[in-house]
């Protein structure tokens, strides 16, 4: 599929709009509180007001005004209180993967024991860094699928080094243009859906925790008491927490949807202010909320 006129088809034009969008992004969080209107937001990226909106609507799914409208607690304590039967009832529908903000369709595959105790022997990686709405992210892909997804906190060296660890025995090719596609495939809202697979590797009860975050529908929110009776350890809400922050694949297993049940957003290793911009962003999606 073709990218619509507003979007180039230069990788390199489209990283630049990627930066744009993440700056505006990061600036509408940082500068939630005074409201500020299209024409101060356009004049901060260097973009005419009518070219941000678009640009914003055609990256993010919603306009500018709807994201920043849904920058706020009440929102997200709106959403954990709506999804409170939600996570039983989806596993049991079989309902995964995200919604609107990338439409694709995730499907997961753990390592087996034996190519855990391997540590990838045989294994190829390709890996490099790419553009996002959400700032620069390493991406790593084995012929069985996406191994990890981060996003980078002004330390390349440390996402590099955390990838090798968990693969002591694979081979690693760097292939920044391969990274560079597969963030089009999961960042692009123009492309058409398509299936995303992931191979990962956990203990068994981590396992379980990142398959009931898959079940976590985009515009919903959990909290760790919920993953942990969805699981069967009711009383495991501190193990769950753990395992949420061992996730390797950030937004495709959705970590940033579980909050504290107070509503508090909580940490999240990937920053906690891209936390925000992404619960941001997927209730804004979500037309059944107050405006």
């Amino acid at each position: 599929m073709n990218a619509p006129s507003d979007i180039s088809p230069d990788p390199a034009e489209r990283a630049e709009s990627y930066r744009t969008i993440a700056l505006a992004l990061e600036w509408l969080y940082a500068h939630a509180g005074a409201q500020p209107g299209l024409a101060e937001l356009a004049a901060r990226v260097g973009l005419s007001e009518f070219h941000l909106q678009r640009l914003f609507a055609r990256w993010a799914g919603v306009s500018p005004k709807r994201f920043l409208q849904h920058l706020s607690r009440e929102r997200a304590c709106a959403a954990l209180l709506a999804g409170e039967d939600m996570l039983g009832a989806s596993m049991a529908a079989g309902l995964s993967g995200p919604g609107r903000l990338h439409d694709l369709i995730v499907t997961c595959e753990a390592v087996t024991p034996g190519e855990l105790k391997s540590g990838g022997a045989g294994l190829r990686i390709v890996w490099g860094m790419a553009a996002t709405p959400f700032g620069p992210a390493l991406l790593a892909q084995s012929p069985r699928g996406l191994v990890k997804l981060a996003f980078a906190n002004d330390d390349e060296a440390a996402l590099c080094a955390e990838l090798q660890n968990a693969w002591p025995a694979a081979a690693f090719f760097r292939d920044d243009n391969v990274a560079g596609q597969c963030a089009e495939r999961i960042f692009s809202s123009y492309q058409q859906p398509e299936a995303v697979h992931l191979f990962v590797k956990g203990t068994q009860f981590q396992l379980k925790v990142w398959e009931a975050l898959l079940r976590v529908p985009e515009g919903r929110l959990t909290s760790y008491g919920d993953i942990a009776a969805a699981i069967g350890h009711p009383r495991a809400s501190r193990a769950v927490g753990t395992a949420v922050g061992s996730n390797p694949i950030a937004l495709l297993i959705p970590c940033h949807r579980v909050i504290r049940r107070s509503g508090v957003l909580g940490h999240y290793r990937w920053g906690d202010t891209r936390k925000q911009m992404l619960v941001g962003l997927e209730l804004a999606s979500q037309q059944t909320l107050p405006e």
